[in-house]
């Protein structure tokens, strides 16, 4: 991350209402940075991976901004499209 907006969010979770609303919406986070993450990982661009997986440039596109919800179906798939296996696991607050 980068230093500047680090600083400007730890600011940020001092209040409570948003640092409640930031740690509902982490799970999102994580798993969007996921797939961004293993699309790299791989070398692919969105449209290796599109072309890959038949999901469009457009949809993966808008999945990596946090603009859709993947289904665990379409996790699979990009998963698939990129030469791996989808991991979900529960974990102990």
């Amino acid at each position: 991350m980068d230093e500047t907006f680090e600083k400007a969010l730890a600011e940020q979770m001092k209040n409570p209402a948003f640092k409640a609303e930031y740690e509902a919406l982490e799970p999102e986070f994580a798993i969007i940075q996921a797939m961004i993450d293993a699309r790299k990982d791989t070398g692919m661009t969105q449209k290796e991976l599109a072309i890959a997986t038949g999901i469009t440039q457009a949809d993966i596109s808008k999945l990596e901004n946090g603009n859709a919800n993947p289904s665990l179906r379409t996790m699979r798939r990009l998963a698939a499209g990129m030469g791996m296996r989808l991991k979900i696991e529960f974990t102990k607050v």
